[in-house]
């Protein structure tokens, strides 16, 4: 199985998220894909201990994707974000994943860090979400090699290129959701409360469904961060 990681300035959590894959149980090759950071995390990731294989590919996060997933040697691709966590059985639930021939891929069930009122409603909302085949990148997403390379990878949006490639993963096949939890941090919504935070979520995806080109919508997002 291979994770495939895309960085841009994470210099101050990389170390402890490699320290993290690097305990998990199980045969994982880590690729880190930087997108052109600023804070040498490039370096930090060729001097771990955990020895990821690193890329440097400027042009956005669909492309850092993309050039991983073409270097990447497993039968699973999995997408994680370098501020979340996966469980320790991540391996074993993947495993048994990559022997069900007919399942494209999946993601899995995510837990927002922090522990109090703002992260259990997040989280809650996002259960709710799955189950209507919505999820994002954030809950790391994986796919089958072949159900990847048949939808063409990442298009190169500047916003909502993961719910893009989940909506085409979705109409492929039986896709899963792996217990887990991942764990993710909250920390880029706290600030903007429950309320508007699950507004901009909505908002902005049917912006998208609606046809609003991707780099209106990358303004929006940032705006609301």
């Amino acid at each position: 199985m291979s994770v495939l990681v895309p960085v841009l300035d994470e210099a101050a959590g990389l170390p402890a998220f490699l320290d993290q894959l690097a305990a998990l149980p199980g045969d994982l090759e880590v690729i880190v894909a930087d997108g052109g950071s600023s804070d040498g995390s490039p370096e930090i990731a060729r001097s771990h201990p955990l020895a990821p294989r690193v890329l440097e590919v400027p042009g956005g996060r669909a492309r850092q994707l993309n050039a991983a997933a073409a270097e990447a040697r497993g039968r699973l691709l999995l997408f994680l974000h370098a501020d979340s966590r996966l469980p320790r059985t991540a391996c074993d639930s993947l495993a048994l994943v990559a022997a069900q021939a007919d399942i494209p891929g999946g993601n899995f069930e995510i837990l927002f860090d922090g522990g109090d009122r703002f992260s259990r409603v997040l989280g809650a909302w996002y259960a709710a979400q799955r189950r209507l085949g919505v999820y994002y990148g954030d809950s790391a997403v994986f796919a089958r090699r072949e159900a990847f390379n048949a939808l063409g990878g990442y298009r190169p949006l500047q916003i909502m290129d993961d719910y893009d490639f989940v909506r085409r993963l979705e109409r492929s096949g039986r896709t899963v959701c792996l217990p887990g939890p991942t764990v993710t941090s909250a920390r880029r919504w706290r600030k903007r409360g429950v309320a508007r935070t699950i507004a901009s979520w909505v908002v902005i995806r049917w912006l998208f469904l609606a046809g609003v080109p991707d780099r209106h919508l990358a303004g929006l997002y940032r705006a609301v961060r």
